[in-house]
């Protein structure tokens, strides 16, 4: 007596399989091209790297800030992890610093994160929960530590996307030359924000000021030229 033929796997079954690992691949790649190289980097180049068509990348992610969203996502969880970590720390100055120094660590550490983190993806709304997440755990330390009498009474949370573009800028650069000035830099922000050492300022932006900022970098990555070799399809996303 035979056995019976083994059951066939269903060809959408395979298809899904396929579909996954061809999507893990895509982010696999461009977390590490954005990372090298920054968010500029042709849409080809991540397919080439990712070893699938340019047209089943699209197929999944239709335009760039897509992309974009889904490789750093992990990244913003990370992110939204750090603020509730140094709420967490029982001297909110101590968290205060920290946060600060982890953030600027995690730009140093992703050519990508120094730009993703000073713009915005309102399609992505998980992405951006973690976002808003983490700046509500970041304005309750802030007041905390102004209220332990440790942080300048004047500083407000627009101060700290302020301190990530000029971290941004400094990072570009001296990456090639002098990779860890920006630590120094960190050491004067983090040094200027104690109560003690505090003098008057000039005002500081308003809340709706930076956000039009962060969006103009949005709309400077969407409507830039293509690089040489992008696509119609990178153009239009």
């Amino acid at each position: 007596m035979t056995s019976p033929p083994a059951p066939r796997t269903p060809p959408a079954a395979g298809l899904r399989v396929d579909a996954e690992r061809n999507r893990q691949r895509v982010i696999a790649a461009a977390r590490e091209v954005f990372a090298e190289l920054g968010l500029d980097v042709p849409m080809e180049d991540i397919a080439r790297r990712a070893g699938v068509g340019v047209g089943t990348l699209y197929r999944r992610y239709p335009t760039r800030g897509d992309l974009i969203a889904a490789a750093f996502e992990e990244k913003m969880h990370a992110y939204a992890a750090a603020a509730r970590q140094a709420l967490a720390d029982p001297d909110p100055w101590r968290g205060f610093c920290g946060y600060v120094e982890r953030i600027c660590g995690m730009q140093a550490g992703d050519r990508g994160f120094t730009t993703v983190l000073t713009m915005t993806f309102p399609t992505a709304k998980q992405f951006e929960a973690d976002r808003d997440r983490a700046y509500k755990d970041f304005s309750t330390l802030v007041d905390r530590a102004k209220a332990a009498g440790k942080l300048r009474a004047d500083f407000v949370t627009e101060d700290m996307p302020m301190f990530l573009m000029a971290n941004a800028g400094v990072l570009t650069a001296t990456a090639d030359a002098a990779p860890d000035t920006w630590r120094r830099l960190v050491g004067y922000l983090i040094q200027a924000c104690a109560a003690h050492a505090a003098e008057p300022l000039p005002d500081p932006p308003q809340p709706r000021q930076m956000y039009r900022a962060m969006l103009r970098a949005t709309r400077h990555q969407r409507e830039r030229r293509p690089a040489k070799g992008a696509s119609s399809h990178e153009a239009g996303a």
